[in-house]
């Protein structure tokens, strides 16, 4: 059987993966397209992570798609609100019908003879090998391992005869009410799991090696609710979209240039927060803002359950899991019926997908990544990476309104290949694009990131302003891609051979 072709390929279909393809749909509606998920159902994150009280880590004006406003009144939206507004955006666009489940892409292999990908994909449910084949692949599969969480093993675990949990993997039917809880971990997934379990359980204990910061949010935007009752929808969604990048640039800027004054300020806040009697030592990280990433909360529902008693923090390292509970090193016993260790994910860049040139190896962690979107010496590859200092979805939509330009140029140059080149090799640096994150995922992870330049293209800017100006306003042909035209053998070849197994 011939492999399926198509001129696009977007793997996953995630937030990432539905934007971009919706401009796709826009700008290039002659193009075939398929989207391929390995899951059984769309919405990538928001539709793998189960856990409660699983929400948006950003506020959803500045997380939404630029074309769809978000309605809602919150500012940080839950996890199936999330998956709804991804489908509903699928569905409005024609999308989704384009997506292919259950199918697992392990291998691409660009053929320069025939100018195109050849994709293996893997039947998830069946085994069953398929061959691909486009001219242009996308990858909007995230950066971490959607298969396996980051889940360290820990002395005597095997004695305790609770339950132990990890929030990527969430038993379904999990019964807590009532029940003791121990939360390992201080990131994003800790300090939203422990207000939403401290509803229904006995009591919550988070139990972090070191604590991070933890800032409040107001859970609904009433002046998005105000400008929504006085001014065209599009309009109010655009002021407050705007609104909120500023200040969450401002805030970041701020945390950069002035690390101590933020320091101070943003433990000043959790301090009014838990009262004056609170043992601050839970909340005073020793690392200075934005070193990781800030966990948000909405109207402080951590602090309230902390303030209330349905919650409580300890700071301190493990030296064993016991029959009930965790023992510190400090020899304070925590009693448990069920540990959930929210201790992070587990990097994975391309979905563990196998790339390669020609039948020759190409490893991230050897190539640059050119504006944060392209891969040196990967022709016709997109590759799209969020931001990890504001929104994910800031990033995928002027990543995917680059595509369409750089595909109208191809059009209007007769150029069927853009590959990204250094020649000089100038300006490659032994520095992977994360290297400033100090969060765990990052450092265990970094050895399998992409390489950046000292400049230009090459470097990796984590800007929304600047990339904007970069992908949509520089011109598409700045000397560093390189194109080619229509090769004849291309245009004549047969159907390519299926990829080996």
């Amino acid at each position: 059987m011939s492999p399926q072709h198509f001129d696009i390929l977007i793997i996953g279909a995630g937030l990432s993966g539905i934007g971009t393809a919706v401009h796709l749909r826009r700008e290039h509606p002659q193009r075939s397209m398929a989207i391929i998920e390995r899951r059984a159902r769309l919405g990538g994150t928001w539709d793998l992570f189960r856990y409660p009280g699983i929400r948006s880590d950003s506020d959803m004006a500045s997380f939404g798609y630029r074309f769809k406003p978000w309605d809602s009144d919150k500012v940080l939206a839950d996890g199936p609100s999330i998956r709804s507004y991804i489908t509903e955006t699928a569905k409005e666009h024609g999308i989704a019908e384009t997506i292919q489940y259950g199918l697992n892409i392990t291998a691409s292999n660009w053929s320069s003879e025939q100018q195109r990908w050849v994709l293996r994909a893997e039947d998830v449910e069946t085994g069953e090998s398929r061959t691909l084949t486009c001219h242009f692949l996308i990858n909007c599969s995230g950066y971490y391992n959607y298969a396996e969480g980051y889940r360290p093993h820990f002395e005597g675990e095997e004695d305790f005869k609770g339950q132990i949990v990890h929030p990527q993997h969430w038993p379904e039917q999990l019964d807590y009410a009532g029940k003791r809880v121990v939360v390992i971990g201080s990131g994003a997934t800790a300090v939203t799991v422990v207000p939403a379990m401290a509803r229904q359980a006995a009591h919550v204990t988070m139990l972090q090696r070191s604590p991070s910061y933890v800032f409040s949010l107001p859970d609904t935007d009433k002046m998005a609710m105000a400008l929504r009752r006085y001014l065209p929808r599009g309009l109010a969604y655009r002021i407050v979209r705007g609104r909120n990048i500023a200040v969450q640039r401002g805030l970041y800027l701020a945390c950069r240039r002035w690390p101590k004054r933020m320091r101070k300020f943003l433990i000043g806040q959790v301090r009014k927060q838990v009262g004056p009697d609170f043992d601050m030592r839970h909340f005073t990280p020793r690392y200075m803002p934005w070193d990781e990433r800030l966990c948000a909360v909405p109207d402080g529902d951590l602090f309230v359950a902390l303030r209330e008693g349905r919650a409580s923090v300890e700071t301190d390292t493990i030296e064993r899991f016991t029959e009930n509970g965790i023992l510190l090193k400090s020899g304070k016993q925590l009693e448990a019926d069920i540990i959930i260790t929210a201790t992070g994910l587990n990097l994975q860049m391309m979905g563990g997908m196998e790339l390669t040139v020609d039948d020759a190896p190409m490893p991230l962690n050897e190539q640059m990544t050119y504006k944060g979107a392209m891969i040196q010496n990967v022709p016709n590859f997109l590759w799209v990476f969020g931001y990890t200092n504001a929104p994910w979805t800031l990033k995928s939509d002027i990543a995917g309104r680059y595509l369409c330009r750089l595909l109208r140029h191809m059009d209007e140059h007769g150029n069927a290949v853009a590959v990204p080149r250094d020649d000089s090799g100038a300006n490659a640096l032994d520095e992977g694009i994360l290297d400033s994150l100090q969060s765990g995922y990052v450092q265990r992870g970094k050895a399998s990131l992409p390489r950046q330049g000292r400049s230009g293209p090459w470097r990796v800017l984590m800007h929304y302003g600047k990339d904007k100006k970069v992908l949509l306003d520089e011109p598409i042909d700045d000397g560093c891609l390189e194109f080619q035209p229509v090769r004849a053998a291309a245009a004549d070849s047969a159907a390519p051979e299926p990829m080996a197994a």
